[in-house]
This record gives structure tokens, C-alpha cells and sequence, in this order.
């Protein structure tokens, strides 16, 4: 595959990724989800503003935005085995980050955007079996959490933080004599995880003000007043 159609494969799933889904649900109920709540775009916000439906809503759609493009190449490319390890560990993560660049800086929204976790699963679980397993290890750390304390943000940015473990541990299972060479052989994706948890924290940064002040809604809390007159 050439260097060209890289090209236009990472900027298609840049564009993709940039759709503002939680904008466009929150504009066909009559609302700007950026003036309610959190003011984010992002699933969680939906459903602060919205209900709990349009927000399982928002993040499928935001999951799917990350996914498609993964899917998309992964359906039409008929490479040599050497390619394919090169779009394999090439080609695939960077145009996964490129729809998640396109959620967290929208051109349609003035280069603002969500939080990126809905469209970083997305993208992640579709990687299969790269990061598939991963990105669902992820997940069930993010379902524990939300048991547990409730917080959206608490479980996003602790599924976050265990992506890179879990990613590394499955990267060098099994963890015999040549378990280092595979973990330096995935290295490049390990890093690419570190920095995916880095930038979700980064992006979570007002939320953990809020979680220190005790501010921070729960999932369950009541629903803010203006909620009752939009249309559902």
C-alpha cells in the first residue's frame, strides 16, 4: 500500500472521527449540549442532558466513528504477508489515532471536542487480535469501576491507565525467555497506549478538580433542571 493512500486513509478517519455526534443529538432535541452540564459533546454529557438512552446512544455512535476506519481497511486490503505486518502495526494505529483526534479536535466544533473514550474503544477493539483483547480487559476494568464508585470519569481514566498494562502483559504472554523480545517487538503500539492513557487523563483534568472538590456528579444523581423539557 503507498505512502499516498496512507494518506487518504488517516485523513478519511481524521474526518470521520470528527462528526459531532453528542452535538447533533443534543441539536435534534432542541438543545446545545455545550451550554448544559459538563458542556462536553461527549457520551456522558448526552446522557446528563439527554437521558441515559441518547447517551448509550452517543458513545456507539462516538465507537463506531473510531471503528469503522479499522474495519474499513482491514475489509479491503489484500497485501503480501510483509505489508500486512506493516499495516498491521503501522497503518491501522495511526489511522485509529486520527479518528481520535478528530473526536477530541472537531473542525465542526471549533477544534474542541469530547474526552475520546468512546472513539478510542472503538478503534482499539476493532484492531483484532492487536489490541482487541486489551481494549476489552479495559472495558471490564471501566464496568468494575463504575460498580464500585459510580463516577464516569473515575472509571474512564482507570480503564485508561490499564490499557497499557494489559496491552504489555498480552504483548508478552507467554512470559517465558522470549517474552522480552515480543514486548520490544510491540514496543512502538506500547507506546501508543501510554500516550492514549496520558492524553485521556489530560482531557479529564477539569473532572479530577471536580473529584477532589467532591463535586463530580454520580451516575444515578439527579438530572439537572432544564432536563424535563427537552423531547425525548
Amino acid at each position: 500500500m503507498s505512502a499516498p493512500l496512507w494518506l487518504v486513509w488517516i485523513l478519511a478517519a481524521f474526518v470521520l472521527g470528527s462528526i459531532p455526534f453528542g452535538l447533533i443529538i443534543g441539536r435534534a432535541h432542541g438543545i446545545d449540549v455545550r451550554a448544559h452540564g459538563s458542556k462536553n459533546i461527549g457520551a456522558t454529557n448526552v446522557g446528563r442532558v439527554l437521558g441515559r438512552k441518547w447517551g448509550f446512544l452517543c458513545f456507539a455512535l462516538d465507537a463506531l466513528k473510531g471503528a469503522t476506519p479499522i474495519l474499513l481497511i482491514l475489509g479491503t486490503m489484500t497485501p503480501s504477508a510483509s505489508d500486512e505486518a506493516t499495516i498491521r502495526n503501522g497503518l491501522l494505529p495511526l489511522a485509529g489515532a486520527a479518528a481520535i483526534f478528530g473526536h477530541l479536535y472537531s473542525p465542526w466544533v471549533s477544534f474542541k471536542g469530547g474526552k475520546g473514550v468512546a472513539t478510542s474503544f472503538g478503534a482499539l477493539v476493532s484492531m483484532w487480535p492487536t489490541m482487541t483483547f486489551a481494549a476489552l480487559g479495559a472495558l471490564v476494568i471501566w464496568l468494575l469501576m463504575m460498580k464500585a464508585f459510580r463516577f464516569v470519569s473515575l472509571a474512564s481514566m482507570c480503564a485508561a491507565g490499564a490499557l497499557p498494562v494489559l496491552f504489555g502483559a498480552l504483548a508478552a504472554w507467554p512470559f517465558d525467555d522470549g517474552a522480552i523480545a515480543r514486548l520490544t517487538a510491540a514496543l512502538p503500539l506500547l507506546l501508543a497506549t501510554v500516550a492514549l492513557a496520558i492524553l485521556v487523563v489530560v482531557k479529564h483534568r477539569a473532572n479530577i478538580a471536580r473529584l477532589r472538590a467532591g463535586t463530580e456528579p454520580r451516575v444515578g444523581a439527579s438530572k439537572p433542571p432544564h432536563s424535563a423539557t427537552v423531547r425525548s
